[in-house]
């Protein structure tokens, strides 16, 4: 095997969850024991911090703020959406990452994030490849959306869904008090995938959940959305509802498309404001009491209701990531398999090329979404259940959490 001795950078991209710093603290952690890699560098906001020579050197960080990475929520060294040109069109950005990386002698690059974040390491590692530049490029999986293709399920989504799961068996439990009914509308995340919406079915099989879910793998319409909202209510006298943000007409057209106002920097819709569109046409419908609720950015950062088994896959997925490329591996995702051992869930690593996972999105399968479209079968819940599992020991300081307090020292 090649030795490739040098620095290592880790950087981490797009929307943060609960557990994304496990993740790279499987990384830095690894690295920092490798003797290998000779320097552990952290950008700050992404890529943005390599090509603006913004880089924290980690070994100077304490290693017991390090270690409580694995239990704080959001990117602790900082996040962006910053898409990459094609190269070939225009290499600017390219040129002055690899003239940072020949600064600090950097060998190693791993990226922390979702679809777009492996679309920029593929291109990076294209790149380096093709001027003759020695690094080896790894994609560290992240998204709660848990919609990249080639691995079972993706870090951060097991954590999202145990909070969805939650709250709506809470939510359930709040709207069923009073003798007079009412029509709850929460609106869950999810642009053009619907697992997140979808784990609020984990709190229907425990009997505390929503009687209608609508996802984007279906199109959405209008009179039979309030048709089904009736029909629960008549028989039922409430009606709690789950809706993906991204559910769509058959045209394609988004429903909360008059509130999207904005993109983010590659180019998808930043949406919102569902809930409240829906409950205003059930409002006009029906003459009963209805709510409608976002649950927004609490459902990714909600580390106080972590699946310990994500806190644990994710840092495994860090760690598999320096290993592999110390061993030679370049170009590759970690990902994850599903099995079974000793008669429960089970889960290991693997590698999936990045040019096969930049920017495609894996959905739901149809078959696991009832016929009429308002609904997951059990199919989903096996899929989901075994995730959401264990409840890690949260460090706490006065009874509230202790969150990793970075140094945050630039490298020179």
């Amino acid at each position: 095997m090649n030795v490739l001795k040098g620095a290592c950078i880790i950087g981490q991209s797009g929307g943060p969850t609960s557990v994304i710093n496990a993740s790279a603290y499987g990384v830095i952690d690894t690295a920092l024991k490798s003797g290998v890699i000779t320097r552990v560098l952290g950008a700050e906001h992404g890529i943005k911090g390599v090509l603006n020579d913004r880089l924290f050197d980690m070994g100077q960080e304490d290693p017991e703020e390090l270690r409580l990475l694995k239990y704080t929520p959001s990117s602790a060294l900082g996040s962006c959406r910053y898409k990459l040109a094609d190269p070939a069109v225009d290499d600017t950005d390219f040129k002055r990452i690899l003239e940072i990386f020949k600064k600090y002698d950097v060998r190693y690059f791993f990226y922390n994030g979702g679809n777009d974040s492996m679309d920029t390491c593929n291109k990076i590692n294209q790149y380096m490849q093709s001027v003759g530049y020695e690094c080896r490029v790894m994609g560290v999986p992240k998204t709660i959306d848990n919609d990249l293709y080639g691995t079972d399920h993706c870090p951060g989504y097991a954590s999202a869904a145990k909070y969805i799961a939650t709250s709506f068996m809470e939510v359930y439990l709040d709207s069923h008090v009073y003798d007079t009914g009412m029509v709850v509308i929460m609106e869950i995340m999810g642009r053009h995938a619907g697992w997140l919406a979808a784990a609020s079915a984990l709190a229907s099989e425990y009997g505390a959940g929503p009687d209608l879910i609508y996802l984007p793998e279906t199109d959405f319409d209008m009179p039979k959305f309030i048709n089904d909202v009736k029909g629960v209510y008549a028989k039922k006298g409430n009606c709690l509802v789950a809706v993906s943000e991204g559910i769509h007409y058959a045209d394609g057209g988004f429903v909360s498309e008059a509130k999207v106002e904005k993109t983010d920097g590659f180019g998808h819709a930043q949406m919102g404001g569902l809930a409240s569109i829906l409950a205003e046409v059930i409002k006009e419908e029906m003459d009963v009491k209805v709510r409608g609720i976002e649950l927004n950015l609490l459902q990714r950062c909600g580390a106080h209701l972590a699946s310990e088994t994500d806190i644990e896959e994710s840092f495994m997925a860090g760690k598999a990531a320096v290993e592999n490329a110390i061993a030679g591996i370049n170009g590759r995702m970690i990902a994850f398999e599903r099995g079974i051992q000793n008669g429960r869930y089970a889960c290991k690593t693997k590698l999936v090329p990045l040019m096969e996972v930049a920017n495609v999105e894996k959905k739901i399968p149809r078959s696991w979404i009832n016929e009429d479209g308002t609904g997951v079968n059990h199919q989903f819940i096996e899929y989901a259940l075994p995730l959401i599992q264990g409840e890690p020991d949260l460090p706490k300081q006065d009874s509230l959490p202790r969150f990793a307090k970075l140094k945050k020292i630039l490298a020179k």
